[in-house]
């Protein structure tokens, strides 16, 4: 990793980023809604279907900042919302300045597989081992948004889940029903839109075009490893094949409820772990109760 990305990356996870993230909320209006989450959790494949369907236009990487921006970049964004409301993506925890939002969650143990996949493609970390990854990754040491479990605890919380201005969505759901969850969000923000130009946008943006949208964007910072996509896999339960009984007890230990929470399986069969074989994966059968229905909650 070069010095000046080193030095970035972590300038990134201090303190010192406080103040550009308030100038960044800065211009937000009552009618604004957000398109949350934490990092690599599903956010850009919803965002580039929302703003199809809400705009009337193909999206790509080059336009999406005009129709659903970044928070920070949402000046001159469209608005696309009733009383001129604006659909902005973040991935910031709560803030006070959020008033209604979508929220997606996705299953820890892919996210940080994820994040760890593009970062190390990516040439931005001084940790190569996955070993050595997990646990400053848990205790939210190697993003500049906090731990996972701090970051949903902050939404699910927040005061937009108690007066009900938030819409929970399960990572695991959405890949299995797009249509039906993009009808869900446009239902939340108010908006009617011909079915049909819901399925076109849906269509219009499946993992394999996303991912040629991906390689026609002009200005996105690309790398030139497969892992390090900026559309990842969309992996559901990837981490069963990916990560070791000891890295799981660390996950289980620091979100272990939180994982719960969303009915994801947390469970490590004890005969399992006398059993791990040599290469230290473990199998799905290694847990002693099938994964549930990912619940569709609407908070």
């Amino acid at each position: 990793m070069s010095t000046l990305k080193h030095w970035r990356a972590r300038a990134s996870r201090t303190r010192l980023r406080a103040p550009l993230v308030h100038l960044r909320h800065l211009g937000l209006d009552l009618s604004d809604v957000f398109l949350a989450s934490y990092p690599r959790s599903g956010n850009t494949m919803l965002r580039f279907i929302l703003a199809e369907a809400l705009a009337g236009e193909p999206s790509s990487f080059d336009n999406i900042q005009r129709t659903i921006p970044e928070i920070g970049v949402h000046a001159n964004a469209r608005a696309l919302l009733p009383c001129n409301g604006r659909l902005i993506k973040t991935h910031e925890p709560y803030r006070s300045s959020y008033r209604r939002a979508i929220y997606i969650v996705r299953d820890v143990r892919d996210v940080m597989l994820s994040c760890f996949a593009r970062e190390s493609a990516m040439d931005v970390l001084h940790i190569r081992s996955l070993d050595d990854y997990v646990l400053p990754f848990m205790q939210g040491r190697m993003t500049r948004f906090g731990s996972w479990q701090d970051h949903v605890e902050s939404w699910l919380n927040s005061p937009l889940a108690q007066r009900g201005d938030l819409l929970l969505l399960n990572f695991e759901d959405v890949k299995k029903d797009l249509e039906g969850t993009v009808l869900r969000c446009l239902q939340f923000l108010g908006v009617n839109i011909d079915p049909v130009l819901i399925l076109d946008a849906v269509r219009n943006n499946s993992l394999q075009k996303m991912r040629g949208k991906e390689d026609m964007a002009r200005l996105l910072p690309k790398s030139p490893r497969e892992l390090g996509r900026w559309i990842g896999r969309g992996s559901v339960q990837g981490w069963r094949t990916e990560l070791t009984i000891d890295q799981l007890k660390v996950i289980n230990e620091l979100a272990g409820k939180h994982l719960a929470r969303f009915g994801y399986p947390t469970g490590i069969a004890s005969e399992k772990q006398e059993q791990q074989s040599s290469s230290g994966f473990v199998s799905g059968d290694a847990f002693r109760h099938p994964v549930p229905e990912p619940k569709r909650t609407r908070l």
